[in-house]
């Protein structure tokens, strides 16, 4: 509508968790002519922002961060006797490097990297008690996954034949003496299943 203020329309603000208010006395600092006035309204801007921004309590050296704060506002134009050193200020504004997602060929992904992983362990690893107890606890993981994925079904078949797969035919559990552990999956196996029907 004509003659009303949007906050779109302004200049946007560095740090709004501020507020324009503070901005705008940010700016008229900047304007003062006389050094002394400056550094007497910078004084003052601080501690309103202090009082504005209680998180910033927190930081360890809470002043300098006020200060970084109000040299980025200033957009480096406030010409006054800094009681802290100010230099890397603009620090705060940089972003982080974007994380780089692990390219990663997952053979099946309802087991996930980590099953792949103690597979291609247990391939390494020769016979003997500490390989018997990482297929045990390898096969259960995949069960757990395949409850998981399979919406509370699994097949303990299908599991000895996989890490059979996966392992090269190193693993080769016998259904007749392995048992694997009751399932205990809660959550989204109970969501993902089919809702009850309510009583009449």
């Amino acid at each position: 509508m004509q003659g009303l203020d949007y906050n779109t329309q302004r200049e946007r603000l560095l740090l709004p968790e501020y507020g324009r208010e503070i901005q705008k006395m940010v700016e008229h600092a900047v304007s003062l002519p006389l050094r002394e006035d400056r550094q007497r309204c910078a004084n003052t801007i601080v501690k309103m922002m202090a009082k504005k921004i209680t998180l910033a309590r927190d930081i360890a050296d809470q002043q300098q961060a006020l200060w970084d704060h109000l040299y980025i506002m200033s957009h480096k134009q406030l010409d006054i006797d800094w009681p802290y050193d100010v230099s890397d200020a603009e620090k705060i504004l940089s972003k982080p490097e974007p994380m780089k997602l692990p390219q990663q060929n997952i053979r099946l992904r309802h087991y996930g990297r980590l099953v792949e992983e103690m597979c291609e362990k247990l391939k390494e690893m020769p016979a003997g008690e500490e390989r018997d107890v990482l297929a045990r606890h390898t096969a259960n993981q995949m069960k757990r996954d395949l409850v998981l994925w399979g919406h509370g079904n699994s097949d303990d078949e299908k599991v000895v034949a996989d890490l059979a797969e996966f392992t090269d035919g190193i693993i080769q559990l016998d259904l007749s003496s392995f048992s694997f552990e009751p399932m205990r999956i809660t959550g989204l196996a109970s969501v993902t299943g089919k809702k009850k029907k309510k009583k009449g």
